[in-house]
């Protein structure tokens, strides 16, 4: 539109058309954008709107979805830790699994889906961890050791991590501004607050004081729990400050 508004502006200063029947026929549609300009302007903005709406949608049903599937891979996980579990606990767990497979329709159709072909499923780990479960079941599978638990749960833990890996390229995740990536990681503030906000509270306390407590019992109750609760948190805090201060400055970097 800006493109066709600014040809249309300056058409008589091209060579060829000025004075032309084109020209006057570029004038009169420049003419009509500029009063239409506010109208086009607000279709654009409300364009623009619905489109973000939708992708904010489709976001938050993705991260629904990825939700339920942790979900589902911890109770499968769970299943599979159980020596001798019951029939209801396998049908808790397969149903839960149905219903996340189920779910993944209302997020994505299935590929190459047309109006006569059903298409495939688009994330297939799901069904492997389902064909991986149905073989514990308790009503078929009276014999399953240790060792057929232990095969589905690798199976489950080995589908998981395929699908995490495609799955969570759709919702287009970043890099963390601040990632910690070391290991046995420690807080780098310390203990304490300001000035500021230590005579605030010395206020507030005093204010409080004067003012009488409604239930006394509560109110001693809770000042001897944190006076207990400060009184064991600081030899801690001290020895962790001694820990960091006697840290090498060599194994600091190396670490």
């Amino acid at each position: 539109m800006l493109a066709l508004s600014l040809f249309a502006k300056v058409a008589d200063h091209v060579p060829g058309l000025a004075g032309s029947s084109f020209e006057a026929m570029l004038k009169d549609v420049y003419e009509y954008l500029r009063d239409m300009s506010l109208l086009i302007a607000t279709a654009g903005v409300a364009y623009i709107t619905n489109v973000f709406q939708k992708r904010h949608s489709f976001v938050e049903a993705l991260r629904e979805e990825w939700r339920d599937i942790i979900a589902t891979k911890s109770a499968l996980f769970a299943f599979t830790q159980v020596e001798r579990p019951t029939t209801e606990q396998y049908i808790e767990t397969f149903c839960k699994l149905s219903e996340t497979i189920d779910n993944m329709r209302s997020v994505y159709q299935n590929v190459g889906e047309t109006g006569d072909l059903v298409g495939m499923y688009p994330f297939a780990p799901l069904h492997d961890m389902r064909r991986a479960l149905q073989t514990l079941d308790p009503r078929k599978a009276l014999d399953a050791d240790n060792d057929q638990h232990d095969l589905v749960r690798d199976c489950v833990l080995q589908s998981f991590y395929a699908l995490r890996e495609t799955f969570l390229e759709e919702l287009d995740l970043e890099e963390p501004d601040r990632p910690l990536l070391i290991s046995g990681g420690r807080r780098s503030k310390k203990s304490g607050s300001t000035g500021t906000a230590r005579r605030q509270q010395t206020r507030q306390q005093a204010r409080q004081d004067r003012e009488g407590a409604p239930d006394p019992r509560v109110e001693e109750l809770l000042a001897r729990l944190y006076d207990k609760e400060q009184q064991t948190a600081k030899p801690r805090r001290q020895a962790v400050g001694s820990a960091e201060d006697s840290v090498p400055v060599d194994q600091c970097r190396a670490m």
